[in-house]
């Protein structure tokens, strides 16, 4: 039964879920992760744009761990930057993956990045290991990232046998549960922000592509079902938004996971409820472990020290 029990304690002042979310997502610093861009090709003609971070200032590491990042982030949000460094600084290279559309350039396609896009997953994973000669990957997901890796992990198809570990954090595993929390009162403010952005990148692709949807119609966006039924669903050739959060959501993936993976969920995260917390696949899944600490938010885990303990967690898990 591999459910873990946490040792996470927030600060004084952090056990309120919004609290530890919105500090750690709006005044986090973390510094002296350096970066080099490269710009990944896609077999459909798009690309991806990952930043390499090494151990050692240079290739010279026996592993590495790619790291996705969550809903409209990218490879310099506090999050990502942060787990980077502590796995810098143990020995492990690292590559920050922006997803489609997210490395601050438009993707050249109309479609964009989602929950279930696990092709791209894939395609990075094959990429690190034809161009360097590491022992082993390991992959770390952020909320949409860690959906994404999950659900890699649990597919049925071929995966590199050197895939080591995996960690997903703050990991939404049933989309439409989580859809439902983000509707509520809540959580507001969060859903505007997503939602202000996305609907500015989906603007930026009916002008471009020339759809047959007038742009002006995304002022009138004002939930993720519309955006994902007007957009997400048709681009990525779903039947529709039910359909897309059906067939991406990771938790129905969880039971054939066959690396060590572990889920970190605070039961506190308003982001998540009920089969968000995937206890019975953790009970019956030597692989799968599952930690749901009482707090930490939404990517949050905030500690008063260096690292915060999402990233000492991952770090400990995969070593």
């Amino acid at each position: 039964m591999p459910l873990i029990n946490s040792t996470y304690k927030p600060p004084v002042g952090f056990k309120n879920a919004h609290v530890n979310t919105v500090y750690a997502s709006q005044f986090r610093k973390v510094a002296g992760v350096d970066h080099t861009r490269e710009r990944l090709w896609l077999d459909d003609g798009d690309f991806l744009d990952i930043d390499w971070s090494y151990a050692h200032g240079k290739k010279s590491a026996r592993g590495i761990t790619a790291i996705f990042h969550g809903l409209e982030g990218n490879s310099k949000r506090p999050y990502m930057q942060g787990m980077a460094k502590i796995l810098n600084q143990n020995g492990l290279d690292t590559v920050s993956i922006n997803l489609r559309g997210c490395s601050g350039e438009q993707n050249l396609s109309y479609k964009t990045y989602h929950s279930g896009a696990t092709e791209d997953v894939e395609a990075v994973i094959n990429h690190i290991l034809k161009i360097d000669k590491y022992d082993f990957i390991n992959l770390v997901g952020f909320s949409l990232g860690g959906n994404l890796i999950l659900k890699y992990l649990g597919e049925e198809r071929e995966r590199p046998k050197n895939i080591h570990k995996a960690v997903a954090i703050s990991t939404p595993v049933d989309l439409k549960e989580s859809l439902d929390c983000l509707n509520q009162k809540i959580n507001a403010l969060y859903r505007w922000n997503f939602l202000l952005t996305l609907r500015g990148k989906f603007k930026q692709k009916l002008e471009k592509f020339n759809s047959d949807i007038d742009p002006k119609v995304v002022k009138k966006i004002k939930s993720f079902e519309t955006f994902d039924e007007m957009y997400t669903a048709p681009a990525h050739g779903f039947d529709n938004a039910m359909d897309y959060y059906k067939k991406s959501s990771s938790s129905q993936f969880l039971k054939d996971i066959q690396v060590p993976t572990l889920l970190l969920n605070a039961r506190n995260d308003t982001f998540m409820t009920g089969s968000c917390y995937p206890v019975q696949q953790a009970e019956s899944n030597q692989q799968f472990f599952l930690e749901t600490p009482y707090a930490g938010g939404h990517v949050g885990f905030v500690k008063h020290t260096p690292f915060y303990y999402s990233e000492e967690r991952a770090l400990a898990f995969l070593s």
